[in-house]
Protein backbone atom coordinates (compact mmCIF):
# COMPACT_ATOMS: atom_id res chain seq x y z
CA UNK A 1 0.00 0.00 0.00
CA UNK A 2 1.36 4.06 -0.78
CA UNK A 3 2.28 5.73 1.61
CA UNK A 4 1.47 8.79 -0.13
CA UNK A 5 -1.99 10.26 -0.63
CA UNK A 6 -3.95 12.85 -2.92
CA UNK A 7 -3.40 15.97 -1.53
CA UNK A 8 -6.72 17.31 -3.11
CA UNK A 9 -8.71 14.60 -2.26
CA UNK A 10 -7.00 12.00 0.12
CA UNK A 11 -6.99 8.99 -2.04
CA UNK A 12 -4.27 6.93 -2.20
CA UNK A 13 -1.36 8.25 -4.93
CA UNK A 14 0.51 5.65 -6.34
CA UNK A 15 3.96 6.58 -7.22
CA UNK A 16 4.79 5.88 -11.00
CA UNK A 17 7.52 6.41 -13.54
CA UNK A 18 5.11 8.11 -15.39
CA UNK A 19 2.64 10.00 -13.66
CA UNK A 20 1.61 9.80 -9.73
CA UNK A 21 -1.99 9.14 -10.25
CA UNK A 22 -4.86 8.58 -6.87
CA UNK A 23 -7.05 5.76 -7.18
CA UNK A 24 -9.96 8.22 -6.35
CA UNK A 25 -11.73 6.17 -3.83
CA UNK A 26 -12.31 9.27 -1.67
CA UNK A 27 -13.32 11.76 -4.15
CA UNK A 28 -17.02 12.26 -4.20
CA UNK A 29 -16.37 12.62 -8.21
CA UNK A 30 -15.15 9.46 -8.07
CA UNK A 31 -12.16 10.80 -10.46
CA UNK A 32 -8.55 10.53 -10.16
CA UNK A 33 -6.06 13.06 -10.00
CA UNK A 34 -2.83 13.07 -12.05
CA UNK A 35 0.48 14.56 -10.85
CA UNK A 36 3.23 15.20 -13.60
CA UNK A 37 6.82 14.22 -12.70
CA UNK A 38 9.10 16.92 -13.72
CA UNK A 39 12.45 15.83 -15.64
CA UNK A 40 14.85 16.32 -12.20
CA UNK A 41 12.48 13.49 -10.73
CA UNK A 42 10.91 15.51 -8.41
CA UNK A 43 7.03 15.64 -7.97
CA UNK A 44 4.88 18.41 -7.15
CA UNK A 45 2.10 17.98 -5.05
CA UNK A 46 1.17 21.06 -3.92
CA UNK A 47 -2.02 22.36 -5.43
CA UNK A 48 -2.59 25.59 -6.26
CA UNK A 49 -5.32 26.34 -3.60
CA UNK A 50 -2.28 25.12 -0.91
CA UNK A 51 -0.53 28.46 -2.20
CA UNK A 52 -0.36 31.58 -0.15
CA UNK A 53 1.84 32.96 -3.45
CA UNK A 54 2.77 32.36 -7.08
CA UNK A 55 6.15 31.23 -5.99
CA UNK A 56 5.83 30.16 -2.03
CA UNK A 57 9.05 29.18 -0.14
CA UNK A 58 12.67 30.08 -0.60
CA UNK A 59 14.34 32.41 -3.40
CA UNK A 60 16.58 30.71 -5.61
CA UNK A 61 18.97 33.16 -4.76
CA UNK A 62 18.28 32.63 -0.94
CA UNK A 63 18.88 28.83 -2.08
CA UNK A 64 22.20 29.25 -4.13
CA UNK A 65 23.25 31.07 -0.96
CA UNK A 66 22.58 28.55 1.21
CA UNK A 67 24.32 25.39 -0.84
CA UNK A 68 27.67 27.69 -1.38
CA UNK A 69 27.87 28.39 2.41
CA UNK A 70 27.01 24.97 3.97
CA UNK A 71 29.20 23.31 1.36
CA UNK A 72 31.79 25.26 3.11
CA UNK A 73 31.30 23.39 6.04
CA UNK A 74 30.54 26.06 7.94
CA UNK A 75 27.49 24.02 10.11
CA UNK A 76 28.79 20.12 9.98
CA UNK A 77 29.26 19.99 13.25
CA UNK A 78 25.78 20.37 14.02
CA UNK A 79 24.87 17.74 10.12
CA UNK A 80 27.25 15.38 12.03
CA UNK A 81 25.16 15.26 15.42
CA UNK A 82 21.97 15.06 13.71
CA UNK A 83 22.97 11.88 11.86
CA UNK A 84 24.71 10.58 15.32
CA UNK A 85 21.40 11.02 17.28
CA UNK A 86 19.36 9.63 14.26
CA UNK A 87 21.57 6.40 13.99
CA UNK A 88 21.29 6.20 17.42
CA UNK A 89 17.29 5.60 17.55
CA UNK A 90 16.68 4.18 14.65
CA UNK A 91 16.27 0.18 14.83
CA UNK A 92 18.79 -1.98 13.28
CA UNK A 93 18.09 -4.60 11.18
CA UNK A 94 18.17 -7.40 14.02
CA UNK A 95 15.48 -4.99 16.12
CA UNK A 96 13.24 -4.50 12.68
CA UNK A 97 9.39 -6.07 13.23
CA UNK A 98 8.91 -8.13 10.48
CA UNK A 99 11.25 -6.78 8.87
CA UNK A 100 8.75 -3.53 7.81
CA UNK A 101 10.81 -0.84 6.16
CA UNK A 102 11.33 2.34 7.56
CA UNK A 103 10.15 5.47 5.93
CA UNK A 104 11.77 8.88 7.37
CA UNK A 105 10.45 12.71 5.75
CA UNK A 106 12.84 15.38 6.05
CA UNK A 107 10.56 18.12 6.25
CA UNK A 108 11.45 21.62 4.97
CA UNK A 109 14.38 19.91 3.13
CA UNK A 110 15.51 23.32 1.63
CA UNK A 111 18.27 22.21 -0.99
CA UNK A 112 18.79 18.96 0.60
CA UNK A 113 22.73 19.60 2.70
CA UNK A 114 20.77 17.52 6.08
CA UNK A 115 18.75 15.45 3.52
CA UNK A 116 21.78 13.90 1.53
CA UNK A 117 23.21 13.18 4.91
CA UNK A 118 20.23 11.69 6.83
CA UNK A 119 20.42 9.51 3.68
CA UNK A 120 23.36 7.86 4.29
CA UNK A 121 22.42 6.94 7.57
CA UNK A 122 21.79 3.23 8.09
CA UNK A 123 18.71 1.87 9.01
CA UNK A 124 16.01 4.00 6.61
CA UNK A 125 14.99 2.44 3.19
CA UNK A 126 12.72 5.46 2.19
CA UNK A 127 13.84 9.21 2.77
CA UNK A 128 11.02 11.86 1.91
CA UNK A 129 12.68 15.38 1.08
CA UNK A 130 9.90 17.74 1.28
CA UNK A 131 9.57 21.73 0.88
CA UNK A 132 7.46 24.00 -0.47
CA UNK A 133 10.02 25.65 -2.68
CA UNK A 134 10.23 24.49 -5.64
CA UNK A 135 13.27 25.54 -6.53
CA UNK A 136 15.06 23.87 -3.24
CA UNK A 137 13.22 20.63 -4.11
CA UNK A 138 14.97 20.61 -7.32
CA UNK A 139 18.21 20.90 -5.95
CA UNK A 140 17.53 17.89 -3.80
CA UNK A 141 16.07 15.85 -6.57
CA UNK A 142 19.13 16.96 -9.04
CA UNK A 143 21.80 15.61 -5.88
CA UNK A 144 19.70 12.35 -5.06
CA UNK A 145 20.41 11.48 -8.69
CA UNK A 146 23.72 12.16 -9.08
CA UNK A 147 23.93 9.90 -5.41
CA UNK A 148 21.98 7.35 -7.31
CA UNK A 149 19.67 7.49 -4.76
CA UNK A 150 16.37 9.16 -6.64
CA UNK A 151 13.65 6.76 -6.49
CA UNK A 152 12.43 7.56 -10.27
CA UNK A 153 16.04 5.62 -10.99
CA UNK A 154 14.26 2.63 -8.35
CA UNK A 155 16.03 -0.36 -10.99
CA UNK A 156 19.77 1.25 -10.90
CA UNK A 157 19.88 1.97 -6.95
CA UNK A 158 21.80 -0.11 -4.39
CA UNK A 159 19.55 -1.90 -2.05
CA UNK A 160 21.71 -0.98 1.19
CA UNK A 161 20.94 2.93 0.48
CA UNK A 162 18.20 4.94 1.11
CA UNK A 163 15.82 5.86 -1.28
CA UNK A 164 15.20 9.64 -1.78
CA UNK A 165 11.49 11.17 -2.90
CA UNK A 166 11.52 15.04 -3.62
CA UNK A 167 8.02 16.68 -3.20
CA UNK A 168 6.96 19.95 -3.41
CA UNK A 169 4.64 20.02 -0.63
CA UNK A 170 3.01 22.00 1.95
CA UNK A 171 3.90 21.27 5.59
CA UNK A 172 0.55 22.00 6.57
CA UNK A 173 -0.48 19.21 3.92
CA UNK A 174 1.08 16.66 4.26
CA UNK A 175 0.28 14.11 1.22
CA UNK A 176 1.06 11.08 3.81
CA UNK A 177 -0.94 8.33 5.69
CA UNK A 178 -1.96 8.33 9.05
CA UNK A 179 0.73 5.89 10.65
CA UNK A 180 3.17 5.69 7.82
CA UNK A 181 6.39 7.66 8.89
CA UNK A 182 9.41 6.25 11.73
CA UNK A 183 10.32 9.33 11.49
CA UNK A 184 10.34 13.28 11.09
CA UNK A 185 13.45 15.99 11.15
CA UNK A 186 12.65 19.38 11.01
CA UNK A 187 15.53 21.68 11.27
CA UNK A 188 14.91 25.62 10.63
CA UNK A 189 11.59 24.24 9.26
CA UNK A 190 7.89 24.29 10.32
CA UNK A 191 6.84 22.67 13.49
CA UNK A 192 3.34 21.08 13.19
CA UNK A 193 2.49 18.79 15.78
CA UNK A 194 -1.14 17.31 15.33
CA UNK A 195 0.14 16.72 11.54
CA UNK A 196 3.73 15.18 12.83
CA UNK A 197 1.35 13.14 15.61
CA UNK A 198 -0.88 11.81 12.44
CA UNK A 199 1.96 10.52 10.31
CA UNK A 200 4.15 9.05 12.46
CA UNK A 201 3.97 5.43 13.45
CA UNK A 202 3.30 4.53 17.59
CA UNK A 203 6.44 5.27 18.65
CA UNK A 204 7.97 7.28 15.95
CA UNK A 205 10.45 10.19 16.34
CA UNK A 206 11.00 13.45 15.90
CA UNK A 207 14.39 15.33 15.55
CA UNK A 208 13.86 19.32 15.49
CA UNK A 209 17.19 21.68 15.64
CA UNK A 210 16.84 25.12 16.05
CA UNK A 211 18.81 28.37 16.80
CA UNK A 212 20.39 28.11 20.11
CA UNK A 213 20.47 31.70 22.26
CA UNK A 214 23.35 33.62 21.33
CA UNK A 215 23.20 31.72 18.07
CA UNK A 216 25.31 34.28 15.33
CA UNK A 217 25.05 36.92 18.63
CA UNK A 218 27.62 39.22 16.86
CA UNK A 219 25.61 39.09 13.46
CA UNK A 220 22.65 40.64 14.87
CA UNK A 221 24.43 43.04 17.18
CA UNK A 222 25.92 44.45 14.13
CA UNK A 223 22.50 44.72 12.19
CA UNK A 224 19.44 45.63 14.84
CA UNK A 225 19.56 47.78 17.61
CA UNK A 226 17.31 45.76 19.48
CA UNK A 227 18.90 41.87 19.72
CA UNK A 228 16.19 39.83 20.81
CA UNK A 229 17.50 35.72 22.28
CA UNK A 230 16.29 32.61 20.45
CA UNK A 231 13.94 30.98 22.29
CA UNK A 232 13.99 27.67 20.93
CA UNK A 233 12.01 25.55 23.01
CA UNK A 234 8.96 27.70 22.81
CA UNK A 235 7.10 24.98 20.62
CA UNK A 236 8.23 22.08 23.25
CA UNK A 237 4.57 23.19 25.36
CA UNK A 238 2.82 22.58 21.97
CA UNK A 239 4.04 19.28 21.13
CA UNK A 240 3.81 18.09 25.03
CA UNK A 241 0.19 16.36 24.44
CA UNK A 242 1.62 13.93 21.26
CA UNK A 243 5.31 13.80 22.18
CA UNK A 244 7.56 12.97 25.30
CA UNK A 245 11.10 14.85 25.06
CA UNK A 246 13.36 12.32 25.13
CA UNK A 247 16.99 14.26 24.51
CA UNK A 248 18.28 17.84 24.33
CA UNK A 249 21.79 18.32 23.10
CA UNK A 250 23.72 21.86 22.05
CA UNK A 251 26.81 22.27 19.30
CA UNK A 252 28.22 25.57 18.85
CA UNK A 253 31.05 26.31 16.30
CA UNK A 254 33.54 29.26 15.82
CA UNK A 255 33.37 30.57 12.25
CA UNK A 256 35.85 33.17 10.33
CA UNK A 257 34.08 34.20 7.36
CA UNK A 258 34.98 36.29 4.32
CA UNK A 259 33.15 38.73 2.80
CA UNK A 260 31.49 36.40 0.57
CA UNK A 261 30.46 33.62 3.21
CA UNK A 262 29.49 36.57 5.29
CA UNK A 263 27.13 37.79 2.24
CA UNK A 264 25.77 33.92 1.69
CA UNK A 265 25.38 33.94 5.43
CA UNK A 266 23.02 36.78 5.56
CA UNK A 267 21.47 35.92 1.87
CA UNK A 268 20.01 32.56 3.55
CA UNK A 269 18.65 34.04 6.54
CA UNK A 270 15.75 36.36 7.64
CA UNK A 271 18.06 38.74 8.22
CA UNK A 272 18.43 39.06 4.35
CA UNK A 273 15.35 41.27 4.47
CA UNK A 274 15.01 42.50 8.41
CA UNK A 275 18.47 44.30 8.28
CA UNK A 276 18.44 47.96 7.15
CA UNK A 277 20.40 48.07 4.01
CA UNK A 278 23.37 50.63 5.56
CA UNK A 279 24.22 48.27 8.26
CA UNK A 280 24.41 45.49 5.85
CA UNK A 281 26.29 47.13 3.73
CA UNK A 282 28.58 48.24 6.67
CA UNK A 283 29.12 44.40 8.04
CA UNK A 284 29.71 43.42 4.54
CA UNK A 285 32.54 46.02 4.34
CA UNK A 286 34.04 45.24 7.53
CA UNK A 287 34.41 41.56 6.55
CA UNK A 288 36.07 42.98 3.49
CA UNK A 289 38.86 43.95 5.34
CA UNK A 290 39.36 41.22 7.69
CA UNK A 291 37.41 37.62 8.42
CA UNK A 292 34.45 38.55 10.77
CA UNK A 293 34.28 35.84 13.70
CA UNK A 294 31.15 34.87 15.03
CA UNK A 295 29.38 31.68 16.63
CA UNK A 296 27.08 29.51 15.60
CA UNK A 297 24.97 27.64 18.55
CA UNK A 298 22.05 25.43 17.97
CA UNK A 299 19.92 23.10 20.01
CA UNK A 300 18.79 19.60 18.50
CA UNK A 301 15.34 18.15 20.53
CA UNK A 302 14.37 14.41 20.23
CA UNK A 303 11.11 13.45 20.68
CA UNK A 304 9.07 10.34 20.67
CA UNK A 305 5.52 9.65 20.12
CA UNK A 306 3.29 9.05 23.17
CA UNK A 307 1.34 5.89 23.66
CA UNK A 308 -2.36 6.23 22.75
Amino acid sequence: MSIFICPICQSPLVPAADTWRCDGSLNPKNTCHPFDIARQGYVNLLPVQQKKSKAPGDSSDSILARKRFLAAGYYQPLQDLLCERIQSILPQDGARKNKESVTWLDIGCGEGYYTEAIAQTKGIDRLIAADISKAAVLEVAKASKAAKRLWLEADKLDDSKATIYPIVTSAAHLPLSNNSLMGISSIFSPILPTAFNDVLQQGGYVVIAKPDISHLASVREALFDEVREHNSDKFLTELAPFFDLLETHKVSTELSLSEQALADLLTMTPYAYRAQPDKRRALLAKAAAASFNTEARFVVYILKKRPL
